[in-house]
């Protein structure tokens, strides 16, 4: 069982071609910065893992949207170069060959959307090929107005019409070794996480679940690992300041995040581990 203490407070930050966007439910990409200079900010805040996702990578030429480019290597490359901490990274990834390219900068993990989907197997080739460890299943979801979830895919554009208990369950039984579960709904809107989903998802299955979608405040961590989340994830609280929703780079100090994960006093030897 993981305890408070244990739990993973991570960055997830969003590429769209070469800069940094912040999204509210997947929709107007907000230019927030430059990736590199993010990830030296994070280097000196000694945050101990980063997520970074590629929103146009497996997103379908559209009239007006952008066309899937699959992953951006000399992009990956050049974070890969200037991070000190373990990272993942997700976005069109459809081949071995791909994951393996990514892994051989030394990303630590890749996160895996559409393909799981499109081609469940895959997640089982990437795992005997590479192990579990290595692999993350991530689950893009949306309520649907009978009150019911629905998987989707695309970066946020496609629905599927699969529920995401049961696909969290077969990800686990294909080797997935970590699920990466976003909420549309909740995406950028700072308001919580989506407590019932988070429970639902994590009560199916007994990989660690990352919680995303909806941090606004220290505060909101706490219940998402007390439904059931092993690691929570945010945006727009890690790169937003304020009411008028300024762009600032940040990260809590060890001692707020134990403060609110259940150890009030934290050192560089011990305590909570972001």
């Amino acid at each position: 069982m993981v305890t408070m203490l244990q739990i993973r407070v991570i960055p997830c930050l969003l590429l769209q071609g070469d800069g940094l966007v912040k999204t509210i439910q997947f929709k107007n990409p907000r230019y927030v910065g430059d990736p590199i200079n993010a990830v030296r900010i994070y280097n000196k805040k000694e945050v101990d893992e980063l997520i970074f996702l590629d929103i146009a990578a497996s997103r379908k030429k559209g009239i007006f949207g952008p066309r899937a480019v699959g992953p951006r290597m000399d992009l990956i490359s050049k974070i890969s170069d200037e991070c000190f901490m373990p990272f993942s990274y997700g976005g069109g990834i459809k081949t071995v060959e791909q994951i393996r390219d990514i892994l051989g900068t030394g990303v630590e993990k890749v996160s895996i959307n559409t393909q799981a989907v499109d081609d469940p197997g895959f997640i089982r080739r990437a795992a005997n090929v590479f192990g579990s460890q290595s692999i993350v299943a991530a689950v893009d979801v949306r309520r649907r107005h009978d009150g019911k979830y629905e998987v989707y895919t695309n970066g946020g554009a496609k629905p599927r019409g699969i529920d995401p208990v049961s696909h969290v369950r077969r990800m686990e039984c294909l080797g997935a070794g970590e699920i990466f579960l976003n909420s549309i709904d909740q995406d950028g809107t700072m308001g919580g996480y989506d407590l019932a989903l988070i429970k639902a998802v994590s009560s199916a299955v007994n990989i660690p679940v990352i919680a995303c979608g909806g941090a606004g405040k220290l505060d909101d961590f706490a219940p998402a690992v007390k439904s059931g989340a092993s690691a929570v994830a945010a945006g727009s609280f890690f790169v937003f300041h304020g009411k008028r929703r300024a762009v600032l780079i940040n990260y809590p100090a060890r001692a707020e995040l134990g403060a609110v994960l259940g150890d009030p006093i934290t050192s560089d030897t011990g305590g909570v581990t972001p």
